[in-house]
């Protein structure tokens, strides 16, 4: 008999299972305990939940790291679990946006982990929170040069292509902060980076085509890269984009790279052949935000800066365009126009209609803004306009402009600095203007920069210097304000540019008597013989400041060389100490006059002019007539003479001018006197009489035989040779230079010389008459 069938029942667990069991954890230090659990589930389920944690702000990352939580999700985002691997890296990716966290990962040498998981067949959300960690981690110089050197840029580019928007905007910020730095920026091209990049400009999110715009401003720096870039079609893409007014917020990015690509002339003629410059000065005309005008006006400056687009830009009316815009108030635009301006004013025609289109007064204006970086575009834009413009020069004057630039020297940047003199050195060329820039200082402005260390300030400053002293006003006001010093000094420079500069200022300032006796004094004629002994240093003007300085001292002159040209004209106050030995300074009257008297050959000084001749003196000099007392040499050059005569020595009358003021005060507030070459009344006895004798002559033949005989009988008389030695000239100078107690005997007192002596006395008779 068959049973009833009785249910089997279920096989109990083995002894040695653990029966599952559910944890709901409140606290993340469990959780980051989890993380070196042997079961996946458990990982994936830990990860996940520090994921959502790290989310809630950045407190809570810094509290994971705090926990330890950082080293356990490094490892798991190469876990060979798809889940573990994918919900760990979604966790470091948030976690990495925090300062700590991404200095320890650094130090973890997690770059090849991440860069490993860009592959095609990795999950999506991998790539995605992969490139957010790597765009974090790519601020940092360190982490760049990592991910370069671990080939991450390939894949990042790669990325682009992506499907999902946010892997595509993480590897554009990444590629973004790599670019920054050389190696990626060269490198982008290469790896065929350029269509998925200019594919991202059609993006329906403004963030992505913003990160491609800024990525694409700066690989375009490279020139390889800008000749690849036009090869895809990218300037016209560009172009396209900015016609598009749905995009018109990201125009001002879209400009910037345009004017980096219009450094190629290649991508000039693409400019003109597809109608891009009409489309350029659109932006510049037509209202919109500053970002965009100011970048539209960039893109001009790079234009202009060929002579045909010049043209093209001029028959456009360009100037029109950037004068209306600076009405603007934003400094960005004055700052563009300026630059623009500038530029444009290297065409004749742009510089006259900026001044017809009354632009020159808004820009001098401008001198007086806060911002130093619109001042400095200012000046480089008046630099231009003045230069070989002595309209536009009177424009910035009608328009208060002196003021504005010579307050612009003393406190403004070393460039600035540099276009303001540029400028006050172009109107300088005009007396009038000239005249106007020294009552504002200018000179005592100068000072200052006579003594930087900047190179363009140094030259600048010394242009500046030349330009203002071509007259006796300015070279008066340079060395009552002590720059002589400064301006010798840089003659010492092993700067050629510097040194070329400073002789030429040295020169300029050379042309009168006073300026050029005090630079001898601070050792200028020793510093160029220096110069011009060398083959570095001796350049062109060198020679000429010398030869100049010379001129402007004919007693050093005649020391030096042992002889004086035909158009050299002694005046009172000429000396002869004696040849000199290159390279020697020559002492001057005062400093001999303080001497010991010594065995030396006596120093022969000339002063035939009464004190209170000196006034009258200068007053016929102005007048450059002289009646009662009228030179040979005029004589002569009135009857047909070749010969041609330099007036100097105003400077010195003036000064002895001020003295005969400063002796009329009472002598309470005398001060202590200036030392002065005594008057030599003989002399003045001679020079009348030879006017009586010799002016009435009409042969010149007759004038010079008349002067020798004069100066001949001054000297001693005729002396047979046979008789020389009897004619004891020698101890005559010696017994004057005991009974003066001076080593400077005056030449009226002289009344024995030999042969050699008397022509040397009849040059310097006939000179100074």
């Amino acid at each position: 008999m068959m049973g009833k069938k009785v249910k089997k029942e279920a096989e109990p667990p083995p002894k040695d299972a653990f029966d599952p069991l559910s944890i709901e954890s409140k606290k993340a230090a469990t959780v980051v305990l989890m993380l070196d659990s042997p079961e996946e589930e458990v990982l994936a389920k830990a990860c996940e939940a520090i994921h959502r944690f790290a989310e809630k702000g950045d407190e809570n990352r810094s509290s994971l790291l705090a926990l330890g939580a950082v080293e356990p999700l490094a490892r798991l985002i190469s876990h060979e679990d798809r889940t573990v691997r994918r919900n760990a890296f979604m966790a470091v990716g948030v976690m990495s946006s925090n300062n700590d966290v991404k200095r320890h990962l650094k130090k973890l040498n997690i770059m090849p982990s991440i860069i490993s998981k860009l592959s095609p067949e990795e999950d999506v959300v991998v790539h995605e929170f992969a490139t957010l960690c790597l765009a974090s981690l790519s601020v940092d110089f360190t982490c760049k040069v990592q991910i370069f050197e671990h080939n991450g840029l390939e894949p990042l580019l790669r990325l682009l292509s992506s499907t999902d928007p946010d892997v595509k905007k993480n590897s554009v910020e990444c590629i973004f902060n790599l670019v920054q730095d050389l190696p990626s920026r060269v490198t982008v091209h290469k790896l065929n980076g350029l269509p998925p990049l200019l594919d991202l400009l059609r993006s329906e999110f403004p963030i992505i085509q913003q990160l491609t715009l800024h990525t694409l401003e700066s690989i375009t720096t490279d020139a390889e890269t800008r000749t690849v870039f036009r090869e895809e079609q990218g300037f016209i893409k560009l172009l396209e984009f900015l016609t598009t007014k749905e995009f018109s917020d990201l125009h001002a990015d879209a400009l910037r790279v345009i004017s980096n690509c219009l450094e190629d002339t290649e991508s000039m003629k693409l400019l003109q052949g597809t109608g891009g410059l009409e489309k350029l000065l659109q932006f510049v005309i037509t209202p919109t935000t500053p970002e965009v005008q100011s970048n539209a006006v960039k893109a001009i400056v790079r234009v202009a800066q060929s002579s045909e687009n010049r043209k093209i830009l001029h028959e456009q009316d360009v100037e029109k365009a950037l004068i209306d815009l600076l009405a603007s108030e934003n400094n960005d635009v004055h700052s563009a126009v300026c630059q623009a301006v500038a530029v444009m004013s290297k065409n004749l025609g742009s510089k006259d209609t900026f001044r017809h289109l009354n632009g020159i007064r808004p820009i001098v204006q401008l001198l007086n803004s806060v911002g130093n970086e619109v001042k400095e575009a200012a000046a480089q834009a008046l630099s231009s306009l003045t230069n070989g413009n002595q309209l536009n020069a009177h424009a910035i004057s009608e328009a208060d402009g002196e003021k504005l630039l010579v307050q612009l020297l003393q406190d403004s940047c070393s460039r600035a600095f540099v276009h303001a003199a540029a400028v006050l050195t172009n109107m300088a060329s005009q007396e009038a203007l000239r005249s106007s820039i020294l009552t504002h200082r200018a000179i005592q402005a100068l000072l200052k920069p006579l003594q930087s260390t900047d190179k363009h300030t140094l030259i600048s400053a010394t242009q500046a210097v030349a330009a203002l002293t071509c007259d006796a006003e300015g070279r008066a006001e340079l060395r009552d304000a002590g720059g002589l010093p400064p301006l010798v000094n840089l003659l010492k420079s092993n700067d050629i540019e510097i040194c070329r500069n400073a002789c030429w200022a040295v020169s300029v300032c050379a042309n009168d008597e006073p300026t050029a006796t005090e630079m001898c004094k601070l050792g200028a004629l020793e510093i160029l013989q220096d110069i011009n002994c060398s083959l570095n240093r001796r350049n062109k003007f060198s020679e000429v400041t010398l030869q100049r300085l010379l001129d402007s001292n004919l007693s050093i002159k005649y020391s030096l060389t042992g002889h004086l040209s035909h158009t050299d004209i002694t005046s009172d106050g000429f000396y002869d100490p004696g040849q000199a030995k290159v390279g020697h300074r020559v002492h001057t009257l005062e400093d001999i006059a303080k001497q010991v008297i010594n065995q030396r050959r006596a120093v022969i000084a000339v002063n035939g002019k009464p004190q209170d001749q000196v006034t009258a003196e200068s007053a016929e000099d102005r007048q450059q007539d002289s009646p009662t007392e009228p030179r040979i040499s005029s004589v002569l050059n009135s009857k047909g003479s070749s010969r041609t005569s330099k007036t100097k020595g105003r400077g010195r009358q003036e000064d002895e001018k001020q003295r005969d003021e400063d002796e009329s005060k009472p002598e309470a507030a005398a001060v202590e006197k200036p030392w002065t070459l005594p008057y030599d009344a003989a002399f003045h006895s001679l020079i009348a009489e030879a006017a009586k004798m010799v002016l009435p002559k009409n042969e010149e033949a007759q004038m010079y035989t008349a002067l020798a005989k004069l100066v001949c009988d001054a000297m001693g008389g005729p002396v047979d040779l046979e008789k020389l030695h009897d004619f004891p000239w020698e101890l005559h100078v010696s017994e004057l230079k005991f009974e003066l107690q001076s080593n400077i005997i005056p030449i009226g007192m002289i009344k024995k010389g030999s042969g050699r002596q008397d022509w040397s006395e009849l040059q310097l008779g006939e000179r100074r008459l």
